[in-house]
This record gives C-alpha cells, sequence and structure tokens, in this order.
C-alpha cells in the first residue's frame, strides 16, 4: 500500500460551504489574512485548502464564535484571479483532492495552517442500473442550467464522467439544497457507491426521480 502524501503548513480558507473534487467556487476574498494567502498561492502555483466550518463565521467579528473547522476538507486550485479594486480579490477555484486535518494552529494575523494527509481519489465505479436515474436527472439538470447560461458548455469527457459514481454523487451535492453538516458526511465518505445511494435516497424523497 502506497504512503498518503501529505502536506505541511497548508493555509486554510474555513467557508460555510463544501468544496467536492471537481467542483468550482467562486470567492470573494477581501479579508487581509486571506489576501496575501491567494495572491502567494497564485505566486507559487500551489493550492490552498477549503474546509467547512462547524461553527464560528467566515469573516471574523468581534464577539462572534471561535471558528471550529471539520477534519476533511479538499485542495482549491486557483484557475482564475482578478484584482477588481484595491483590497479586493475575486476567484475561481476547482476541486482537486480531499484531505484530512493531522495538526492545525492559527497565526497571529488570523490565518489557519494545517499539516494535512491527502485522501485517496474516489475509485471509479460504474453507476448501477438501479441509480440510472440519478445519473439521467442529472444530465438533465445541467442542460437545463446550460439553457439558462448558468453553466459552461460541457467538456468532452462529461459523458463518460455521468456514468461514474462519485462524479455523479459530488454534482448532485452541489445542486442539490442539503444541510451543511450532511453535505459534509457526503463529501467526507470513501465509498463513491455509497454516496451515490444516499444521494439517490435524497432525489426520491425529494420527489426529482421516482
Amino acid at each position: 500500500m502506497s504512503q498518503a502524501l501529505t502536506l505541511t503548513s497548508l493555509p486554510l480558507f474555513p467557508l460555510s460551504t463544501v468544496l467536492f473534487p471537481g467542483g468550482s467556487l467562486q470567492l470573494r476574498v477581501f479579508e487581509v489574512r486571506y489576501l496575501d494567502m491567494v495572491r502567494k498561492c497564485q505566486a507559487a502555483g500551489a493550492p490552498f485548502g477549503v474546509v467547512a466550518l462547524a461553527d464560528g463565521s467566515e469573516v471574523r467579528r468581534a464577539g462572534a464564535p471561535a471558528e471550529q473547522l471539520h477534519d476533511v476538507g479538499t485542495l482549491a486550485a486557483i484557475e482564475q484571479l482578478d484584482n477588481p479594486q484595491p483590497g479586493l480579490i475575486t476567484l475561481r477555484c476547482r476541486g482537486a483532492q480531499r484531505f484530512r486535518i493531522t495538526r492545525r494552529s492559527r497565526l497571529p494575523h488570523g490565518l489557519w495552517v494545517a499539516d494535512v494527509e491527502q485522501l485517496p481519489d474516489d475509485v471509479p465505479v460504474a453507476v448501477p442500473q438501479d441509480l440510472q436515474h440519478a445519473a439521467a436527472a442529472l444530465a438533465q439538470a445541467l442542460a437545463s442550467l446550460r439553457e439558462r447560461g448558468t453553466l459552461p458548455a460541457p467538456d468532452a469527457q462529461e459523458a463518460q464522467l455521468l456514468q461514474d459514481c462519485g462524479w455523479v454523487a459530488n454534482r448532485w451535492c452541489e445542486l442539490l439544497p442539503l444541510p451543511l453538516a450532511l453535505r459534509q458526511q457526503l463529501m467526507a465518505l470513501d465509498n463513491p457507491l455509497m454516496r451515490l445511494e444516499l444521494v439517490g435516497d435524497v432525489l426520491e424523497r425529494t420527489g426529482i426521480t421516482r
């Protein structure tokens, strides 16, 4: 068994959302602790870590609860960075590999850094017959969003990815109005078939599929 890859002093961006591998994330960055961080990551071509907040706020406020972070997050690779005005950066990031925090600390200016162990990518698992309805409904949902202009055109691999349990589950987790805690639990699951089975249950309960 190969040894898990580790990263030390990975800068973290705690958010009230969950980033999934392969997912897109748009950010508006204005806090000093993150402005410097994303500039350095962009210059070095390095990712930062997105972790969901278990408690606390994305923006530091006097009297707010202390930030509590979940242990499993996702590396975010910067695809586009713009500086529309002083003190503001807009980012488009892509979710890469998941990681588990092994040690964390907060620097004096408020930035969280962590030593992390990268988690294996999802093993490719074909969507079974009893979950084909989830893949078909996702294809329809993505097509509808593209007709409205809210998603870019599909890439050449999408037809193939629509038959992969992990990819289909992850895209549904991004689209469905799930509670943050459930979204986090699904992202942290190592079994992509189980993740899609749980998503399929949600689709059936909400009437999206039958």
